[in-house]
């Protein structure tokens, strides 16, 4: 089988700097707050009141699940509890 020779050579039109952005599935949380259900990321929140309301709409819908909003800038973990889920 005969190989064949390639062009190691360049046009002068294709630049590298103008390589395709990457796409990708996965997309950075913007906010500082995030919501957690079973340790998966599903939002962001720009404040911690609007994170925990809901989260608490989550746990009193779906009681067995681990719900909690995690604070990015100080690496914090908040735990929403069924009780709290209760009274509201």
């Amino acid at each position: 089988m005969a190989l064949r020779t390639t062009s190691k050579m360049r046009s002068k039109d294709d630049a590298i700097e103008t390589a395709p952005e990457q796409v990708s599935q996965r997309k950075a949380a913007d906010a500082r707050y995030w919501l957690q259900v079973d340790r998966q990321t599903k939002r962001s929140f720009a404040t911690l009141e609007e994170a925990e309301t809901m989260g608490l709409g989550i746990k009193t819908a779906h009681p067995i699940v681990q719900v909690s909003v995690y604070d990015s800038v100080d690496c914090t973990n908040k735990m929403i509890e069924a009780a709290a889920a209760a009274e509201a």
